[in-house]
């Protein structure tokens, strides 16, 4: 009855089938709706613990990151991730910076402390969640917890995080909690005119992702060209 009555339910059929590569829906959906029907039909990756999201952040007039464009996460799905949940979404979205941007990710864990300036429940789940991503991918590169100028600034990179082989060089930002996350990409959006592709989901069995309810054109070509990305 779903898959008759209902293109979310049928799409995400479809990519579970092989006979499509992605999805792209929301423009007239819920992201709640767009989520549950992939997750009921997709599921996640197999080597992924939750569906977390990122946006590419394509910052005009920018010497930081790769050529001024980032990832920035998870700004638009995990409320307030556990250490664990933190660290899973660091591997993924390290793995859909590599994908995308064909680059080596250097993932910054951040925070409003650098190595142990400040004191606080919160530092401590970034710090923790740095050692859980270094176990589980060894061969990342990842530090934290950092600041956010010491971990795009060279100068302050070094300064502040001495012998990191990230801090300065930052192209992914995992941010501790949603709130961050999505202030900080509006900000960043706003005050530097920077194009923010997302939020595209990371972690799921197969591409599927959600659109603003208010999206244009020019929105839904940005993601669909994602999706793409991410099923070659």
């Amino acid at each position: 009855e779903l898959l008759v009555n209902d293109n979310l339910y049928f799409g995400a059929a479809l990519v579970k089938s092989g006979r499509a590569d992605g999805m792209v829906a929301g423009a007239i959906h819920a992201t709640a709706d767009v989520l549950r029907a992939a997750l009921q039909i997709v599921g996640t990756a197999a080597d992924s613990k939750l569906v977390s999201s990122f946006f590419i952040m394509d910052i005009p007039h920018c010497d930081y990151g790769l050529n001024g464009t980032f990832v920035f996460s998870d700004c638009g799905l995990c409320q307030n991730p556990t250490a664990e949940e933190l660290a899973h979404i660091a591997i993924s979205s390290a793995k859909s910076f590599e994908s995308v941007m064909h680059s080596e990710a250097m993932v910054a864990m951040l925070s409003h402390s650098t190595y142990g300036s400040a004191k606080h429940a919160d530092v401590d789940k970034v710090v923790e969640a740095t050692k859980i991503a270094k176990s589980l991918a060894p061969k990342l590169k990842i530090d934290g917890e950092l600041q956010l100028d010491a971990a795009i600034v060279p100068s302050v990179g070094e300064s502040k995080a001495k012998g990191s082989s990230v801090a300065g060089k930052a192209n992914v930002l995992v941010f501790p909690d949603l709130d961050a996350g999505n202030i900080g990409y509006k900000l960043v959006q706003r005050f530097a005119r920077a194009e923010a592709y997302g939020p595209i989901t990371q972690g799921m069995g197969a591409p599927i992702n959600d659109l603003s309810r208010g999206c244009s054109a020019d929105d839904i070509v940005g993601v669909v060209a994602l999706t793409a990305l991410q099923a070659k």
